[in-house]
Formats: structure tokens, C-alpha cells, sequence
């Protein structure tokens, strides 16, 4: 899983552009309203609720967005009915992804998707064929100079995290989902900062990208993805070079 958080902040950075058009409220406004429609509204109660809750405000999402996401969710108000579906993908040159998509409108979710693969030379995989390389885990990234080491090392541990490593200046918790909001409690708690936290696919081999064209393309190809209004989450199995993804930045 070394060098995973570089594409955690390579989503980081293009939350942040997204949250300028308000995508990243829509996105999370949908994981909103399948959490409380699967889990029920209290967020006491709710831990995959409590979580993505926590998720929205870290992105200063407004609390009425929230609350209205909640209510659709568990039925109080119009728009709350969602299908998630999960596409395993090889992307150009055979790198393997993950696309995840909540729709109300699953044929359409289906074409626009395929479209964008078809003109762009990805195929479908076969069920099982990408996912068995990805494991799904709790991942929070975190700036070294906002902590100390060892005390971050304690806490997160101590806490239920599977993991903890360091890559250049950065730490990065990996937990079990189901322990995943208590790591993330504690973080919170200590007043820690992260740069991102949440439950994500994280690719077992991830493929090294050296070549500045083929990460441009690749890229551009999530982007391309990303932009479809029924796409939620965009996991590849790849690594960008740290001097190449310099040089996109």
C-alpha cells in the first residue's frame, strides 16, 4: 500500500477544485442519502452516517445540504432513491480501476459510462477480475509538522488502526472499515488536521507511472469520469511518480 496517499492528495487537490462547482456536495450528498435510507437518520445510531457526516463538514459542506440529504435519505423529504452500481474497469494500457456510481436512473448511469470508456479505449472487466486486487480499507493522511510521530503512533493504535507509515512528509493510518470511525474520532478529537480521511479501495500492486504522457492521460481519463453527475468514486491501481506528479501540479 506504500505510496497510496500520493493519489490521496492528488483527490484532495481535485476536491478542492470540485467543491468550487459544488460537485463534492453532490457527491457526498448522495453517500448521505444511502447511508440514511440502508442505516436510519440519527447519526448516534449510524456509523456509516457519522462518518460521512463528519466527511461534509471537513469539506465545509453546509449544514442544511446535510440535513436535507438526511432527510431524503430516510424518507421525509422527495429524492432519496439511489442504486449504487460498481464498474471493474481496464483503463488505456490495461491499468486496472474501480468505478462506483449512485443513480436514480440506471440506464443512464450505464451509457454515459461505457461511452466515455468506448471513446476513450477502456474495456469492462470481468466481475472479480479487478476488484479481488483491491482492499477496502480506512485511510487518513496526515501532514507530518502536524503532529508528532510517536504520539500519533500511540493514538491511532490504541484506537483500532491496522497501520501506520511514513512517506516523505506525510503519515498515513490505514484501519479495517469497521474501525475506521473510531481511529477517525480519535484523530478528531486530538485536534489533529488531516489533508484526507475516509473508507476508500486501495490497490494491493499499484502500477508505477514514470511517463509524464501516460499520467496526463490517465488523469484525464478519471476526469473524464468524475464529470459524470452519476459517478461517485474513481479507484485506479496506480502510482504517479513523485517528480512526475511535481511537474502536474
Amino acid at each position: 500500500m506504500a505510496g497510496h496517499s500520493k493519489w490521496a492528495n492528488i483527490k484532495h487537490r481535485k476536491g478542492r477544485a470540485d467543491a468550487a462547482r459544488g460537485k463534492v456536495f453532490s457527491k457526498i450528498a448522495k453517500e448521505i442519502i444511502v447511508a440514511a435510507s440502508m442505516g436510519g437518520g440519527n447519526v448516534d445510531d449510524n456509523i456509516t452516517l457519522r462518518a460521512l457526516v463528519q466527511k461534509a463538514k471537513g469539506v465545509s459542506m453546509p449544514k442544511d445540504n446535510i440535513d436535507r440529504a438526511i432527510k431524503r435519505g430516510t424518507g421525509e423529504l422527495e429524492g432519496g432513491q439511489l442504486e449504487e452500481l460498481v464498474y471493474e474497469v481496464y483503463a488505456p494500457g490495461g491499468m486496472a480501476m474501480i468505478v462506483e456510481a449512485l443513480t436514480d436512473n440506471k440506464n443512464r448511469a450505464a451509457s454515459e459510462i461505457k461511452n466515455v470508456l468506448t471513446k476513450n479505449g477502456a474495456n469492462l472487466a470481468q466481475q472479480g477480475a479487478v476488484s479481488r486486487s483491491f482492499q477496502r480499507k480506512g485511510q487518513i493522511v496526515i501532514a507530518v509538522d502536524a503532529t508528532d510521530e510517536e504520539a500519533l503512533m500511540d493514538l491511532v493504535l490504541e484506537a483500532g488502526a491496522e497501520d501506520m507509515t511514513r512517506e516523505d512528509d506525510q503519515f498515513e493510518v490505514i484501519t479495517a472499515p469497521n474501525d475506521y470511525m473510531a481511529v477517525s474520532t480519535a484523530v478528531s478529537d486530538a485536534s489533529i488536521e488531516t489533508i484526507s480521511s475516509e473508507v476508500t479501495m486501495i490497490p494491493d500492486l499499484p502500477t508505477a507511472i514514470s511517463d509524464k504522457a501516460v499520467a496526463e492521460k490517465m488523469l484525464r481519463f478519471i476526469d473524464l469520469l468524475e464529470e459524470l453527475d452519476d459517478v461517485q468514486n474513481v479507484y485506479p491501481a496506480f502510482d504517479i511518480d513523485d517528480a512526475i506528479l511535481a511537474e502536474l501540479e
